[in-house]
């Protein structure tokens, strides 16, 4: 069966009355569309293209530079989760509905939480969210704040979803365990006649391990560093924070789980996220060496230092990090107790106590933010973290990678409906007139809430206290933060549909 970029080339040679086109000019290697990135952004918007009726007889290459096979056959394993982890929103989870990548969950494994409750380590004071504040009459339904789900699930779950759709008929082609070599962009060898199409602006891609790719649109979810972003000489701006965010499973001493729980201490905020019943995943946003404490200590003072991190005062935690530092604490878990029962913690308001952390899941990641000065070029368009990174406080920053994947794919599907050329700049810039503010929105704001929340400065401790509390006692406005954060209300400036 021709694909459409077959069935266009052809359309072309007969206008010109030619019919020796595929003699003169191999179609092996061309493609519509090339993503560079088999990340959950990249399989995402593979699946999500192939998805599209106007779309998936597109031509589409997918190149991953890592071994997908294991992630592949992953399958769930009781009582066990890998400690890199998202929280999805309900806007997200829609979108992967839509896209048919959620048939493909494990059952259990996507854990929702309906409630959130965070607080000011240094004044106490404190916000509650919950999902029914963001109720809306286009949205009634919605009883949750976000889904927790491992990364290695979700991505299992689009790499099931791609098979279906190459099952399906979608013209797709996977290249994993190949580097791309290098991107240029230059005159194709082979015949010039004028039945010939040119293809001399379409980019071409060099794989270490694999042929050369030609690309009607390079679409770069290849990360931070992006050699697409690179290709097309685009800047990626911003600053590297002097933090690290320090993940873990947490075994708990309670089932709970449908709240999430993040306490701003001035070395960082450390979140607690429901997994499931009885665990939770942890992010320790903190200094670098913190956070190379945080890894080396053993399993039981790990524990501790988590509970207190929650529970104690920042003083008493400033006190344990130099003890600890220069192994003179040889009873953590005494102090910890002692200082906790002086406290007499407001219960009601303190997440369930660590009770282990499970075994290897301790390890940690540099914060950054980076904003790319433009997200398109010709026959280029960037998504998630090669466009963007933020701090991940907020849990945003894959949500605002599926918002990219989502506006991106209408905007080629309606550009594929008109005829147009998917690689045309004219075209593109509907995508980044789209994403672009937005996402600056959002890294603007975590960056904010970052540097307000790190310090313990009394002035700014006195006025972020005040903010909280008074924002806590105004449930319109809550519900429009939460509307916000969960995607319930998103205006684009179409919506797209997989219609």
């Amino acid at each position: 069966m021709l694909t459409q970029l077959s069935k266009a080339l052809l359309r072309q040679t007969r206008a010109h009355g030619a019919r020796r086109f595929y003699a003169t000019q191999n179609l092996d290697n061309v493609y519509d569309i090339v993503i560079v990135g088999g990340g959950v952004a990249g399989t995402a918007l593979a699946c999500s293209l192939a998805s599209q009726p106007y779309l998936k007889q597109q031509r589409i290459a997918l190149i991953e530079a890592m071994d997908l096979s294991n992630t592949l056959t992953w399958t769930a394993q009781p009582d066990d989760f890998s400690n890199r982890t998202v929280s999805l929103t309900p806007g997200s989870m829609r979108f992967l509905q839509d896209i048919g990548a959620t048939d493909f969950f494990t059952p259990g494994r996507a854990n929702p939480y309906s409630d959130m409750r965070v607080w000011d380590g240094v004044t106490d004071a404190h916000i509650h969210f919950d999902a029914s504040m963001a109720d809306t009459t286009q949205q009634k339904d919605e009883s949750n704040i976000a889904y927790m789900i491992e990364n290695v699930h979700l991505q299992h779950a689009l790499l099931k979803r791609l098979e279906q759709c190459q099952e399906q008929g979608a013209a797709l082609d996977l290249f994993t365990k190949t580097r791309v070599a290098s991107i240029e962009q230059t005159q194709p060898s082979g015949d010039t006649n004028i039945d010939a199409l040119d293809l001399s602006d379409w980019p071409m891609v060099h794989l270490e391990q694999g042929p050369s790719l030609r690309a009607r649109l390079l679409i770069g979810a290849d990360g931070i560093q992006s050699p697409v972003r690179s290709f097309a000489n685009i800047d990626s701006l911003g600053w590297d924070y002097n933090a690290h965010g320090v993940v873990a499973t947490l075994k708990l001493d309670s089932p709970e789980h449908h709240t999430a729980w993040q306490r701003f201490l001035p070395t960082g905020p450390i979140a607690m996220l429901p997994m499931g019943e009885g665990y939770a995943s942890m992010v320790w946003s903190t200094k670098p060496h913190l956070a190379k404490l945080l890894k080396t200590i053993s399993a039981d003072d790990f524990v501790q230092l988590v509970n207190a991190a929650f529970r104690l005062n920042h003083v008493d935690l400033s006190y344990f990090y130099k003890e600890l530092g220069q192994g003179q604490l040889p009873d953590l878990a005494g102090e910890v107790a002692w200082r906790d029962q002086v406290m007499r913690n407001d219960q009601k308001r303190l997440p369930p106590k660590v009770a282990a952390v499970q075994e290897g899941s301790r390890a940690s990641f540099p914060l950054r933010l980076r904003n790319s000065e433009r997200y398109v070029s010709d026959r280029v368009a960037l998504v998630g973290d090669a466009a963007h990174t933020t701090h991940p406080l907020a849990g945003q920053g894959l949500n605002q990678g599926l918002l990219d994947v989502e506006y991106l794919t209408y905007v080629l599907a309606e550009g594929a409906r008109e005829g147009q050329d998917l690689g045309s700049i004219h075209l593109l810039r509907n995508y980044a007139t789209e994403r672009y503010l937005k996402n600056i929105v959002m890294i603007s704001a975590c960056d904010k809430l970052h540097r307000l929340f790190s310090t313990d400065f009394p002035p700014v401790t006195w006025l972020r206290s005040l903010g909280l509390s008074t924002v806590n006692n105004l449930d319109a406005v809550k519900g429009e933060i939460m509307r916000y954060a969960m995607a319930i209300e998103q205006p684009m400036a179409s919506k797209p549909s997989s219609s």
